[in-house]
């Protein structure tokens, strides 16, 4: 068989996620659903759809190490931490918000209403095994922080504070 140097082999692998699907998992009022995936891009993206209850915490402040996360405000508003404790921003609908690697980073809702947003990862670095992880850790009570902490540095995030890292306010 002659290898075509010349042209491209177009092939057709497009995957349109609904929004009503996707794996989603549940925990102290924060859903994560994952829309495009670690297998589906060999690592390279990952996004998930992100829902945050009244006053939920979704991260600490923590930084990843070889992945870039991107935020994109749907609805309500995502207090943002960037930097430092006290680099707060109120991010509202249609706010982007990018967290380069080794950049201190977190996010919670401080707002009596739902927030909704697009969470990307890239690379992805099966980035689902870190949800499902989180899930069945804070399902646990009283959570474990070494097991938090186990979970958080396999999956290439590292808190800033870990006397202040599980997502729980005080």
């Amino acid at each position: 068989m002659k290898v075509d140097f010349f042209n491209d082999q177009l092939e057709n692998r497009a995957s349109v996620i609904p929004v009503e699907e996707g794996e989603t998992f549940k925990m102290n009022g924060i859903s994560f659903t994952f829309k495009v995936t670690s297998e589906l891009t060999n690592d390279q993206l990952g996004v998930y759809t992100i829902k945050l209850a009244p006053k939920a915490i979704g991260a600490k402040l923590h930084y990843h190490r070889f992945m870039d996360e991107t935020f994109i405000v749907q609805k309500g508003t995502l207090t943002i931490f960037a930097g430092t404790p006290e680099k707060r921003y109120d991010a509202g609908p249609g706010t982007v918000v990018y967290a380069p690697r080794m950049t201190p980073h977190g996010f919670q809702n401080d707002t009596d209403e739902e927030v909704a947003l697009t969470l990307l990862f890239n690379p992805s670095q099966k980035r689902e095994g870190f949800f499902r992880g989180l899930s069945e850790t804070l399902c646990e009570q009283p959570i474990d922080p070494g097991k938090y902490l186990k979970l958080y540095n396999k999956y290439d995030s590292f808190p800033v504070d870990t006397s202040n890292m599980l997502p729980v306010r005080e």
